[in-house]
C-alpha cells in the first residue's frame, strides 16, 4: 500500500505541475507592494508567514514520535518524526494546491531533510488534508512529517507555495 499511496501522491505532484497549479508572479519579486503588506521574512511558531499564494501559520512542532497511524495501518520512523501542525490559507484569487514534497526542515548546521508524504498520510487524519486544492479565501490544517536522525535538532522550517518559488522560513526554537 506504501509504493500506491506514494505514486498517487507522485502523480498528484506532478498533475499540480502541467496545470501550473502554484505558479506565482510574486515568487522572488521584491517591489511593487507596500512593505506594511508582507510579512516579516522570519517567522515564528504561531506566526502568519506568506509565501506567493498561501499563508502559513506553523501551530506546533513535535518531535521524537516513533511511530504514526493504528497497529494496523501506519509508518515507523527510521530515526525520529517531526509532525509540524501548520495552517495554509490561499490568499490568491485561484485554487492552489499545497504540495508537502515542497517544505523542508533545517538543522542548526544546515542539514535540509524532506517530507515523508507516505507517513503524513497517517499522521493526518483526513489523508487528503495537505493535497486537496485549496480555493482562494479558504484555509486547512494538516501535519507536514519529517523523518530525522534520533540526534537531530530541527531549528527551521522553509515553507513554499510552490516548488518554484523563494519560500518562507519559520523558526522553530
Amino acid at each position: 500500500m506504501r509504493k500506491i499511496t506514494t505514486f498517487a501522491l507522485f502523480a498528484t505532484a506532478l498533475v499540480a505541475l502541467g496545470c501550473g497549479a502554484g505558479a506565482t508572479d510574486e515568487a522572488g519579486s521584491s517591489g511593487g507592494d507596500a512593505a506594511e503588506d508582507k510579512p516579516a521574512k522570519t517567522a515564528k511558531i504561531g506566526q502568519a508567514a506568506r509565501d506567493g499564494k498561501f499563508e502559513f501559520t506553523v501551530k506546533s512542532a513535535k518531535c521524537g514520535v516513533s511511530k504514526v497511524g493504528s497497529d494496523l495501518l501506519g509508518a515507523k520512523a527510521q530515526g525520529q518524526f517531526c509532525l509540524i501542525t501548520v495552517n495554509v490559507k490561499n490568499i490568491g484569487k485561484e485554487p492552489q494546491t499545497l504540495i508537502d514534497s515542497s517544505q523542508k526542515a533545517y538543522a542548526a548546521d544546515g542539514t535540509e531533510y524532506s517530507t515523508d508524504s507516505a507517513a503524513a498520510i497517517y499522521a493526518n487524519k483526513d489523508q487528503q488534508t495537505l493535497f486537496n486544492e485549496i480555493n482562494p479565501g479558504n484555509q486547512v490544517t494538516g501535519v507536514l512529517v519529517f523523518d530525522i536522525p534520533k540526534k537531530v535538532k530541527l531549528t527551521k522550517l522553509e515553507l513554499h507555495d510552490s516548488p518554484f518559488s523563494g519560500g518562507v522560513e519559520v523558526a522553530l526554537s
